[in-house]
Order: C-alpha cells, then structure tokens, then sequence
C-alpha cells in the first residue's frame, strides 16, 4: 500500500464530504436575503413564511458544515507534517482570521435569524440575516486565500534552519496583504461564490417544484420558485464570465494546469483547437474521440485564432499533472454550467410567457437538477487541485514531499474506513432530517408561531403534571414515627 496515495485519497474524501455543505450554506445565505428582502418590500406572509422555512434548512445545512469541516485541519497535523511546517505561517494566518472574522460573526447572528422572530423587529431580523448571509461569504474568503496561496504564493520568503542535524525550509510571511491578495485569489474567490449561488438556487428551485407537481403549498412555492430562478439564471451567465476570465488567469501563471484541463500536448505554430469532447492519451500526446473548435483555445486566451497557445511538451514530463483526470472534471464542470445557463434563460422565458408552471416536464428536469450543481462545484475543486499535481505549492513544494515520516499506509488505511462509515452515518442523518423537513414544508408564520407556543405549553404542563406526581407521591408516604406531619 502506498502511503502517498492513501493520504491523498483520505484527504479527498473527507474534503469532498465537507464540501457537499459550504457552497449550500453560502448559496441559501443568499437566497434568505432575497426571500426576506421581498417580505419586507412587499409584506406578503408568503415569502415571510418560505424565508422562515428555508431558515430551518440553513441552519441544519449549517451545522453539518462546521461538523465536518474540524477534521480537516487535523489532517493537516497528522498526515501532512511536512507540509503543515512548511506553509503553518501563511495557513496558520488565514484560518485565524476566518475564526475571527468569518466564524463568530456567521454563529453569533444565527441565533438570531433562527430564533428572533417575533422578538426584534422585522428589520432587526433582515439585519441579521444579511450577517448571517456575509459571514458565510467572509469564512469562504480566508479558506480561498490560502488555497490560492498554494497555487500561485506571493508575499513570503523561505527560511531554512537545522533541526536534529536536517535541514527544514519554512515559508514566512512578508507582506500579509499580498498573501491575500496573490495572483489568483480573486478569480477563484468570485468562481466559487457563483458556483455557491448556483447550487442555493438549484436547490431551492428543485424543492419549490416537487411542491408545485404535488400541488402542496402552492403559492408559497411559485413565488419562491420565480426568485430562485433570476438568483440561477443570473449566475449562470456570471459562472461563464468569471470562468473565463479564471482560465485566461491558470494560463498565465499555471500554464500546465490550463493545457492538462484542455488536453493540449503540443504547443505548434497556432491556432489551438477547443477539445469540447475527447478521451486524452498521455502515451501518444492526443485526444483521441475529439470533437473540437479549431482555433477556440487560441482565441479564448488571446482573442486570435491563430496565436500559439503554450502546451505540456514546454513542461518537463515529471511535472504534468494527471491529464485524463484535469481535462475530465474540468470539461464536467464547463459543460454543467452551459446547460444551467439554457435551463433557467428557457424556464424564464416559459416564465415571461406565462406556461412555466403549466410545463411538468420541465419542473421534474428542475427536481432533478440540482445534482447538476453539486457536481460542478465538486468537479471544480478537483480539476484545480489534481490539476496543480505535482506541486502541493506550486513551483515549491511537491505533494510527494510533503507527507509526515511517521505515518504508516496501514494508519491512514485504518482512518478511512473509520472516516467512510462516520461519513456514511452523519449524511444518512443528514438526508432523513432534510427529509422531514422537506415533508412538513413551509408553515404561516401565525401558524408556526402557535406550533411554538403549543410546544412550550406542552412542556410546561408535561411539568406541572411531574411535579404534581411528585408532591402526591410524598403525601401518600406513611409518616415517620415521633414526628409531625
């Protein structure tokens, strides 16, 4: 068993478990805002009562995110030693600040969002549920920030001292401020928050139109189904600008990456194709199966169909990353984020016509297609992290030198099992309160209120009656010999 390849998959899967949460938490962060922006423009009870549903499923959402997401960092410890020695300065910096910037300001309004209704004002509450809806946001900065450190580094210097006779290198802050701000932060920042808004959209559209097909809270569902739809339409056409724009960024400072994700081996004299579909052959440096836009790379990178475009023979072979694999995900991704694109600008357009609703077959491909984001966003990360492959930071340090030497491949064999059934349990749950919540669907405020009252004065009398047993159970005991009553 190879140790390398243990650690990388373990790492894979429990990164890609945690991930099924954030994009959400973030995308439904956003939808809230909109819901209740529109209850208190318009003070219609419907979309108080849909932003008071989808707050209950925010919150689950929520709280399987920060539950998964604890052990990733103590990977970083345990299998990765090296690694964490070498970049513990510039990690150690960003998830510190996530924690004070990002994590309380999300914790501490939420709440508020899900428990202040009727007890602060209606803009009291939006107030908090814009935090809530940032402070998601601002926690997916600082993890950005220092993934896109590895991929691009900038504001550091290397600083090398003995330890037990061995020579350690460590990177070292310089100027935090351009840590931040390295050359691709931002294009991936923005890409995985449209990604996130796509997927809350998705999510809630998929919902709102199993309940429109079921005919069960019906106006509820339209409403909120129509303002999830301009949410998706709209950052589906942004997902394409920013993707661009990412790509055109890869390519200047990750050229290998771009040419693996694009399956092109051979730099030539110009006009580089666009491989739209195709099975890449590392062997014989081809795509074979290809079906292609001749000249669509050159002119997407540099607006000339016939400009040369840089490819994997100007990279030394021990430096390309796995090609079938960056040029598979990264295609799933690409080609996903076409079809949102013809799905909502066609569902608004039944919209504008006034037969969206009427349109059944179209509101099951909506019920099902919220795999579609979930694939895109998972496809996403793992084009640009295998893509990086194989640096761990780019240009610095290789995956294959960053393990920790007292990790065996039985331990990290032993953890996965353990992590998979974990992993199994906790989305089992996941899935079967989602469920029940789905199930019971939206509920009118006043209705929703009473259902709380009725609770408490469930409990309180559940109480009364205990107490009562009790108090009656020691009048019946029979009275101690030479004492009072």
């Amino acid at each position: 068993m190879d140790v390398l390849l243990l650690s990388r998959l373990q790492f894979a899967l429990t990164i890609m478990f945690h991930y099924l949460f954030p994009p959400l938490t973030i995308g439904l962060g956003v939808m809230l805002v909109v819901l209740e922006g529109l209850y208190l423009k318009t003070r219609d009870p419907q979309y108080e009562a849909a932003t008071r549903f989808w707050t209950r499923i925010f919150a689950l959402n929520f709280a399987m995110g920060v539950a998964t997401g604890i052990v990733m960092e103590f990977q970083f410890g345990t299998n990765w030693a090296t690694y964490s020695r070498y970049v513990g300065d510039v990690f150690g910096s960003a998830l510190a600040a996530e924690g004070i910037f990002a994590f309380f300001l999300e914790s501490g309004f939420l709440a508020v969002l899900v428990f202040g209704w009727n007890r602060v004002s209606p803009r009291m509450h939006f107030f908090a549920t814009v935090m809530v809806c940032l402070g998601s946001i601002f926690s997916s900065i600082w993890i950005i920030v220092a993934n896109s450190w590895q991929q691009t580094p900038a504001g550091y210097h290397l600083v090398e001292r003995m330890v037990n006779g061995q020579k350690q290198v460590r990177a070292e802050i310089t100027d935090f401020w351009a840590v931040v701000f390295n050359p691709s932060t931002m294009h991936r920042l923005i890409h995985v928050w449209i990604g996130a808004f796509i997927l809350g959209a998705f999510f809630v559209m998929s919902v709102t139109a199993f309940y429109i097909l079921k005919k069960r809270h019906e106006e509820i569902a339209r409403k909120t189904f129509k303002a999830a739809l301009v949410v998706g339409a709209l950052a589906s056409m942004a997902a394409l600008i920013s993707g661009h724009f990412q790509a055109n960024n890869v390519y200047r400072h990750q050229p290998a990456k771009l040419a693996a994700f694009e399956g092109h081996f051979r730099t030539g004299e110009g006009g580089a194709p666009l491989f739209l579909f195709g099975i890449p052959d590392e062997k014989n440096q081809q795509v074979r199966y290809a079906v292609s836009v001749p000249g669509g790379l050159s002119f997407l990178i540099h607006g000339d169909a016939k400009r040369v475009v840089r490819g994997l023979d100007q990279v030394p072979r021990s430096e390309w990353p796995p090609v079938g694999l960056s040029f598979q995900t990264y295609h799933l991704m690409a080609t996903l984020g076409i079809l949102f694109i013809v799905l909502t600008l066609f569902a608004l357009l039944l919209l504008w016509r006034g037969k969206l609703f009427r349109s059944r077959w179209l509101l099951w491909v909506f019920v099902l297609a919220v795999v579609g984001p979930y694939l895109s966003n998972q496809a996403g990360w793992a084009a640009a992290e295998v893509g990086r492959q194989p640096w761990i930071v780019y240009k610095l340090l290789k995956t294959s030198e960053a393990l920790s030497p007292a990790v065996h491949a039985g331990h990290v064999l032993g953890s996965i099992l353990m992590f998979g059934v974990i992993y199994s349990m906790l989305f089992a749950v996941w899935i079967y309160v989602l469920h029940q919540k789905i199930r019971q669907g939206p509920i009118p405020a006043a209705a929703d209120e009473e259902i709380a009252r009725e609770g408490l004065l469930a409990a309180a009398a559940q109480l009364a009656r205990h107490e009562g047993a009790s108090l009656t159970a020691a009048s019946d005991k029979p009275e101690t010999p030479g004492r009072n009553p």
